[in-house]
């Protein structure tokens, strides 16, 4: 884009304190209409005559800095005075924070040396048509902010008594202006506030408040109080089973909170960064930790900007509580890229978790223009050899690639595809899909499969080798079966833009070929799975028969892991096995969605027994509360167990199909799905003998009732069948 401004920076080293950029202006006229533009190398807020710019929280986003760095328009018409004051502080966030936790020392050096730049461009517009342009060059001057510490995932420190004794120069420098882009995302916002649920003492004699929901954003201070008395918070997700405060998974991350007041009353919440919680543990408090009082603290929960779109609902507590879990899993993690968690030394964009469970995303949000913003940074970020980075924005920068997890380049614009039937979203990343497949064409050891290499294999699996985190499904099989779906999403993606994809298609006959002679026995479920639901076997009925034996044979449980889970119910209602799906849904005991439930969850754990049934952790090293991944469970509950499903040549819910099966261990469940047709409404309740179903649909549909097909146009419908 074309930019004016120059980058500033201090002239002067502040170390970990935050800048704060400041100038002044009048008026001179009567104003028509200002606006800001503006971003930072780091994250920032700007005031104006002391009012906050915009609602967007930690501006200006994640974005691979090395290619793209958005910047934010604002309208600030209405906080113009005659005389103005406009200041910008500027944190380090994700730009120039360590990440990820486990850096080198030699980066950490350079990420502190790092400048705090700032650009920005104010364009007045007054009444007779004149304007004037306020941009940041020379004449800024900077000083330290009383923000005296802020990174992504060691916490804030902020004194609200500190004023600064000297103001210094801003100095002009080369920042990254050929990266800059207009905003593209959504914005993340403050989008709802949560009063403690209690505050208690612990058996180690601790002060705890507890939220009773765990949280992504940060907790407002309110408190009465003298010049230099000390707030301290830090975070956790969980208790330990003694009922002590619990951090140790939060590894290197600090996720410390400090406040020095100021006198009198006074509310305050953090600026450049945020945590993930449900406790706080109150370690400094003005007058003692016994005089905090759950008035003091409020959660502020941030996420990305996304209307929802859909709501699950059953007779089953449990279960709802699982629908619940998962919509706050998706918010807790969805804070500008799709992360793995919110809380520890980690936050990273890994594409396994999102293909895994973007089809859940798109169901239960509007999520077009988020995941369109951060698959521009996958195209951005993708190797000329085709390599996508195991996260995005692309910072570990792998040096091999994994099936399924880089396959997010091809899943994930194929299911934005269909989910709101826009062929852009196709167009933008389709070079990015074909590099992806010629990628894997050259980098196998074994021509029409994909052998060798280094991947994550169904990880957490539970069927792991003891000591693996891997399961015992066979790499090169997982990898050959990704490399079949990603040819057939790259034929399906070509031909809706009308292009030419014969080498495709021959490609695509000679890899399931290669597979069948190269896979002709299965040996884990999760083999099974991806047998049947990528259609590689030449029986898929028998793979699902396979699979449905295994989960039997192990006593009703699930051993699948990332790679196998999403697919796992789908293919067992697709083949005739829906009780056996829902035997896994329902189940309470470990392994099983609804055990975590049984267990005091209040989002998706990253491991099936975060919490052991002793009440042990699984481990410290890598044991997240809030890992949204295994929500994808809910994909198969609106479109299987509700039946509301798009039509791959009708996308975006254009026309739609309507197949619910119902189960008798339920009394009722309920979808609604509000999509850019109209909501469409699923229901079905038992009555004695006989299911009655409710149907709403904005468009045409096929209602498929017990096996039988009804064409319906727009309309409500009422069908029944025996139980």
């Amino acid at each position: 884009m074309k930019w004016n401004a120059k980058w500033i920076r201090p002239v002067v080293d502040m170390g970990d304190v935050c800048p704060v950029f400041f100038t002044t202006f009048a008026c001179p006229k009567e104003i028509h209409s200002a606006v800001l533009s503006i971003t930072a190398t780091g994250v920032y807020e700007a005031v104006l005559n002391e009012k906050r710019v915009g609602e967007f929280v930690l501006a200006p986003g994640w974005t691979d800095y090395d290619y793209r760095l958005q910047v934010q328009q604002y309208d600030v018409t209405a906080l113009l005075a005659a005389q103005n004051h406009l200041k910008v502080t500027v944190g380090k966030g994700w730009y120039r924070s360590p990440m990820p936790g486990r850096v080198s020392p030699e980066r950490r050096e350079k990420l502190d040396r790092f400048s705090a730049g700032l650009t920005a461009e104010l364009i007045l517009i007054f009444a007779d048509g004149t304007s004037q342009r306020i941009s940041t060059d020379e004449t800024w001057k900077a000083a330290e902010s009383p923000v005296r510490f802020s990174e992504i995932y060691n916490g804030e420190t902020f004194d609200a008594s500190f004023i600064a004794s000297a103001s210094f120069p801003a100095e002009v420098f080369d920042g990254p202006t050929k990266t800059l882009i207009p905003q593209q995302g959504e914005e993340v916002r403050e989008q709802e506030r949560l009063v403690p649920a209690s505050i208690f003492i612990t058996p180690a004699g601790e002060t705890v408040v507890d939220f009773g929901q765990e949280v992504t954003g940060y907790v407002e201070i309110s408190v009465d109080a003298a010049a230099g008395d000390r707030i301290e918070l830090s975070h956790a997700e969980v208790m330990d089973k003694q009922g002590n405060f619990y951090t140790e998974n939060y590894r290197s991350a600090k996720a410390k909170y400090i406040y020095i007041c100021k006198d009198s009353k006074q509310t305050y919440k953090p600026k450049m960064t945020f945590f993930g919680f449900r406790y706080i543990r109150i370690d400094s408090f003005p007058g003692g930790v016994s005089n905090a009082k759950p008035e003091n603290f409020t959660a502020v929960v941030v996420h990305s900007q996304m209307d929802r779109t859909g709501y699950l609902r059953s007779s089953n507590p449990l279960l709802n509580k699982l629908f619940d879990n998962v919509i706050w899993g998706q918010k807790g993690n969805f804070v500008d890229v799709p992360t793995d968690c919110p809380q520890r030394d980690e936050r990273l964009g890994w594409t396994g978790d999102a293909q895994a469970f973007i089809r859940t995303a798109c169901l239960n949000y509007d999520t077009e223009k988020f995941f369109t913003k951060w698959l521009a940074d996958m195209a951005a970020g993708q190797k000329e050899s085709g390599l996508v980075g195991h996260v995005v924005p692309n910072i570990l920068n792998n040096k091999e690639a994994s099936a399924a997890w880089d396959d997010a380049a091809v899943i994930c614009p194929w299911a934005l595809y269909l989910a709101y039937g826009n062929p852009e979203i196709l167009s933008a990343q389709y070079e990015c899909m074909k590099k992806w497949v010629s990628y894997i064409t050259t980098h196998t050891t074994t021509e029409y499969l994909w052998t060798g290499g280094t991947h994550f294999g169904d990880w957490l699996g539970l069927d792991a080798p003891v000591g693996s985190y891997k399961g015992s499904t066979r790499a090169d099989f997982i990898a050959s079966a990704f490399y079949a779906n990603a040819v057939m999403l790259v034929i399906k993606a070509g031909k809706v833009l009308g292009k030419d994809v014969s080498d495709y298609e021959v490609l695509y006959e000679k890899i399931v070929a290669a597979f069948r002679q190269a896979y002709p026995a299965y040996t884990t479920q999760t083999e099974c799975v991806l047998a049947a639901h990528f259609k590689l076997a030449p029986d898929c009925q028998a793979a699902a028969d396979l699979l449905a034996a295994m989960v039997k044979n192990c006593g009703t449980k699930l051993q699948t892991g990332f790679v196998g889970t999403p697919y796992l119910l789908h293919v067992l209602s697709d083949y005739g096995y829906t009780k056996l799906a829902y035997d896994l849904l329902l189940r309470t005991e470990y392994p099983s969605w609804l055990y975590p439930v049984t267990k005091g969850a209040t989002t998706i754990w990253e491991h099936w027994d975060g919490i052991m049934e002793n009440g042990d952790f699984w481990s410290a090293d890598m044991n997240s509360f809030n890992h949204y991944a295994y929500g994808a469970v809910a994909d198969w509950v609106y479109c299987q167990a509700a039946g509301i499903n798009t039509i791959e040549e009708h996308p975006g819910y254009e026309k739609v199909k309507i197949a619910p099966l119902p189960d008798k261990r339920l009394d009722w469940l309920e979808a609604s799905l509000k999509t850019y047709h109209g909501q469409i409404r699923s229901r079905w309740q038992k009555q004695e003998d006989q299911w009655r179903y409710e149907i709403d649909t904005p468009v045409d549909a096929v209602v498929v009732i017990d096996g039988t097909e009804y064409q319906v146009g727009k309309g409500s419908y009422v069908f029944y069948s025996k139980c």
